[in-house]
């Protein structure tokens, strides 16, 4: 634009120069022309160079434009298999759409290996522009202050959150700020054999709402070979039975009021849950089957257990796979007998932005965050995974609503995530430790098991152990 007002203005100042000339009288108008010529030429000469240096410029600067590199932004994440793929096609769409940005994406594993990955990069900046870390890692990178909030960027972009669902952005808030983006989010539910059901006399659209109903269940189901249930052990159970009875799993209200500096896993809530479920597998109507949930899957969906426990971005999996042999049913998270609060924590995992990045480099990152909660993107990520959306207006997509037709079973974890009323105890635990707290529970909870240890002696040791690395954690945070 610029060169462009210049190239105009040449026109008018030759037309000026020749006025001037023709002013002067012809008694002067040899020398004058001799002398116009002479200045005519300079004139021509310095307009000339000054056009030259002018398209030069422009030239340079269109050139420099056009040379300009994209913001290439570096996202690690741990979707693999097929969430790897839909990973990789939202991120080819959001480069196709957007040139001034290139985001790479690179698997790096498994929540566990991805975050040690970044604590090792923490001191240079071979690390990444963004991360996906799962849910329990959010107290570290807090404490990291290697993170910038994305509340920083939805202040400074006046970004509307009113149609984010709260019940999911209530897990990443902390003191009233949001620190990261949810990205795939999750809650656990009840998956049944409705065919064995029916088999066993029981109704196939009234699944067990309670610990005593799964146990009555499960004692129907189990004959001819079959057993009723199996549930992984899996530390994330257990937090989500907590919830679920509106228990806090750590004090200072879950961690959240002020730094949570005890675990409560012993308290009534933790006794009650590993009490009914040692019951199960003592009873012989459930069969442990170790802490793999993909273990528990295959004995499901090949018909060896009539009730198990999944994350929700398992649905479409189960019911593909339990096509042609069996209708799969969904039910909340069953509850104790006579408990009305609580609800499911999110589960699943959020995007940081690093902070020891370039400016450009971390608006480019959310810039691409921003795309990721586009109802449309969500809408694609629902359907091809089972997450469900982060935006309530994913749900105005028609993909999600064919999608629902065809597998009305996602509708189960969607009502479960709204029917959740928001608390500390819903909003989830926050520690540090909280991997090694899950593997701590875990151990527990086989201990139980396995007769090692009775069920309040093992949630006694375990909640010590906890409290101790908590205490530990602290120690470090300033």
């Amino acid at each position: 634009m610029k060169a462009m007002k210049l190239r105009a203005g040449l026109p008018l100042a030759t037309a000026g120069l020749m006025v001037l000339l023709a002013a002067c009288g012809n008694n002067t108008a040899n020398e004058g022309n001799k002398a116009g010529d002479k200045g005519n030429a300079a004139a021509v000469t310095t307009a000339n160079a000054n056009t030259a240096a002018t398209d030069t410029k422009a030239n340079d600067t269109a050139q420099t434009e056009s040379a300009k590199e994209p913001v290439k932004v570096v996202w690690w994440h741990s979707m693999s298999g097929e969430l790897g793929k839909a990973v990789t096609q939202l991120v080819s769409d959001f480069n196709a759409a957007h040139p001034d940005i290139q985001v790479e994406e690179v698997y790096q594993g498994a929540y566990d290996d991805s975050l040690n990955k970044l604590k090792a990069s923490m001191d240079s900046k071979s690390g990444p522009s963004l991360i996906q870390v799962y849910e329990i890692g959010s107290k570290f990178m807090i404490d990291s202050k290697a993170i910038t909030p994305v509340q920083d960027f939805i202040d400074a972009d006046s970004y509307d959150v009113s149609n984010l669902e709260g019940n999911i952005l209530g897990y990443y808030t902390f003191d009233n700020k949001l620190y990261s983006m949810p990205f795939n989010t999750s809650n656990p539910i009840l998956y049944y054999n409705k065919d064995m059901f029916k088999a066993a006399g029981l109704d196939p659209e009234k699944p067990p709402a309670t610990y005593e109903e799964v146990k009555k269940a499960a004692e129907a189901l189990t004959k001819n070979g079959k057993s009723g249930a199996s549930f992984a052990i899996y530390g994330w159970f257990m937090e989500q039975f907590f919830a679920n009875q509106g228990a806090e799993y750590d004090n200072n209200g879950n961690g959240r009021t002020a730094a949570a500096t005890q675990s409560l896993l012993n308290s009534d809530a933790g006794v009650k849950t590993l009490t009914w479920w040692k019951d199960l597998v003592d009873s012989k109507v459930a069969l442990n089957l170790g802490r793999k949930t993909d273990d528990t899957k295959k004995a499901f969906l090949a018909g060896q257990i009539g009730m198990t426990l999944d994350s929700t971005a398992s649905l479409r999996g189960i019911v593909d796979g339990a096509k042609g042999k069996f209708e799969v049913g969904t039910a909340f998270l069953p509850k104790p007998d006579g408990v009305s609060d609580g609800g499911v924590v999110v589960g699943g995992a959020s995007l940081w932005i690093m902070n020891n990045k370039s400016a450009d480099e971390q608006k480019a990152a959310w810039a691409f965050i921003k795309y990721l909660a586009e109802p449309a993107t969500q809408a694609k990520w629902h359907i091809n995974t089972g997450y469900f959306p982060i935006t309530k207006k994913a749900y105005d997509e028609q993909i999600v609503k064919d999608n629902m037709a065809s597998y009305p079973q996602f509708k189960t974890a969607v009502d479960q995530l709204h029917a959740t009323k928001l608390s500390p105890a819903t909003q989830g635990a926050v520690m540090g430790v909280f991997p090694e707290a899950r593997q701590i529970v875990e151990g527990a909870i086989e201990e139980a098991f396995n007769g090692q240890k009775d069920t309040k002696q093992a949630l006694d040791d375990a909640a010590k152990a906890i409290t101790e690395k908590i205490e530990t954690y602290n120690k470090t945070v300033k």
